[in-house]
């Protein structure tokens, strides 16, 4: 059922209500609300609604098709003429000409600013791009079922305000996952749901961070965290990263000259080199911002997705001190676009994340937070991570095989233990972000050291995802990756 055309109509005006409508009409044709081809409302529902007679709207079409503006079928209805006729209509159009559009141009200052565009990609393109999981093994049957069954049991509590920590079902859910599987002695009450990761960084710099406070991250990183917490008024100090994943040593000295209000660090597969932070660097890190009372912002994005060795638990499940601000995410093992991410921490910053909460989204969907819930409590989850675990393990293996047989010499790397992506520096012969240029228009993408980097300089680095192509895909992208080398 289409919507009702609202149009503004005064009886008490001097010129016939016809002649209001034909202009009104005749104006909105003009500037975009109604397009070429756009069906009209039937004269009797538009006389309904904006309750006039009938005949009204008949002389109001016949004004608006005799100046070429609409096209009348007894068939098929009333329509915006395909060609529209030149600006410059007869009197009752002249006036409509004073009505707002929306300007092309702003008319106040809108200021500088240091954010910057995602790149576009073109649809058919291979995406080798971040760490993207695969949506064509998400379970959307069974998210599907779950959602209705969400609905149909709660509908009315699902659909009203509630409350902004989120749906209490996930919340316990995500609690009993985080104790079982990461090591965190977490309860309910100490979960805050948010719309994915990101909407988790924004609301802990917002409670965290006070103008001018001096924040340490690491020197390849994760740039939309640093922008977010660049936007609560941080300072950014860059720290160093190696195979053993952040410099806590130079973070020691870093402490020694500034007073740190956080380190944001993603000790799990250090982004983007997928380093992982090393067991005596952890200790370090716990017991230097115990003693400085330096909040750790834990970034652990895709904690499933570990292939070798023991699984490393979170630097969370180790905090006595309450340091520890632990940051999740369901994005990677289910799908991005549920917008399931999650914060846990000591009550009292849980308390303040869910104040800004409210004036900032009020709420989560607690429709598709309870039926994620439930897919949880049934293992649905569990299931599906395990089934991906394996389909990503051997994708990482058949990459990292086809780089090194078709690019032997073009890039060197170690196979990383988990995540869901390859990180290769570049040979020196090479201009790394060339190659990404001329793969994007071979139609694969995949990101240049570059953008990781805190200085934003060329870094002889590739990012290289797996996880979100299938084999054939896999090999098809290394052919192109090798067309435009």
């Amino acid at each position: 059922m289409p919507w009702e055309l609202t149009l503004a109509v005064d009886p008490a005006a001097p010129q016939p209500i016809f002649l209001q409508i034909a202009r009104a009409l005749a104006d909105d044709i003009r500037r975009g609300r109604l397009r070429a081809g756009a069906e009209l409302p039937g004269s009797r529902a538009l006389a309904r609604s904006l309750s006039v007679h009938r005949n009204t709207v008949l002389a109001a079409y016949r004004e608006l098709a005799a100046e070429g503006w609409i096209e009348a079928s007894a068939a098929r209805g009333t329509f915006v003429s395909a060609e529209l006729p030149a600006p410059a209509p007869r009197g009752f159009a002249r006036r409509a000409a004073a009505r707002a559009e929306v300007p092309a141009r702003l008319g106040f200052d809108l200021g500088a600013t240091s954010l910057r565009h995602v790149p576009i990609i073109p649809p058919g393109t291979l995406r080798m791009s971040g760490g993207l999981p695969d949506m064509r093994l998400v379970p959307t049957a069974a998210l599907a079922r779950a959602y209705r069954r969400a609905l149909h049991a709660g509908s009315k509590q699902l659909l009203d305000y509630a409350d902004p920590r989120g749906d209490g079902r996930l919340r316990a859910a995500l609690a009993a996952m985080l104790s079982a599987v990461r090591g965190l002695a977490a309860g309910p009450e100490s979960v805050l749901v948010t719309r994915g990761s990101q909407m988790a960084l924004d609301l802990v710099a917002r409670a965290l961070i006070t103008p001018g406070d001096a924040v340490a991250v690491e020197s390849y990183g994760y740039r939309p965290a640093w922008e977010a917490l660049r936007l609560a008024g941080a300072r950014l100090l860059p720290l160093p990263v190696d195979a053993a994943g952040l410099s806590v040593d130079a973070l020691s000295e870093l402490a020694e000259r500034e007073r740190l209000r956080a380190v944001y660090v993603t000790p799990h597969h250090q982004y983007p080199t997928t380093a992982v932070l090393a067991p005596g660097r952890r200790i370090a890190l716990l017991e230097l911002c115990r003693a400085r009372r330096i909040a750790i912002l834990e970034d652990d994005y895709d904690h499933e997705f570990h292939y070798d060795g023991r699984p490393v638990l979170p630097l969370a499940s180790a905090d006595t001190a309450g340091v520890v601000i632990y940051i999740g995410t369901l994005s990677k093992i289910l799908a991005p676009g549920l917008r399931i991410g999650f914060v846990v921490a000591p009550e009292p910053l849980i308390e303040r994340l869910s104040l800004h909460r409210t004036f900032v989204d009020r709420q989560g969907d607690h429709a598709v937070e309870r039926a994620v819930a439930e897919l949880l409590e049934d293992g649905e989850v569990q299931r599906h991570a395990q089934r991906a675990r394996r389909a990503y393990r051997a994708r990482r293996d058949l990459l990292v095989a086809s780089l090194r047989a078709r690019l032997p010499g073009a890039l060197d790397f170690a196979v990383p233990a988990g995540g869901m992506a390859l990180w290769a520096k570049v040979d020196a012969a090479i201009d790394a972000d060339a190659w990404a240029e001329r793969a994007l228009a071979r139609k694969v993408a995949f990101s240049a050291g570059r953008r990781f980097a805190f200085d934003g300089k060329k870094r002889p680095f590739l990012r290289l995802g797996f996880a979100a192509l299938d084999e054939q895909e896999i090999c098809d992208a290394v052919e192109r990756m090798i067309e435009a080398v």
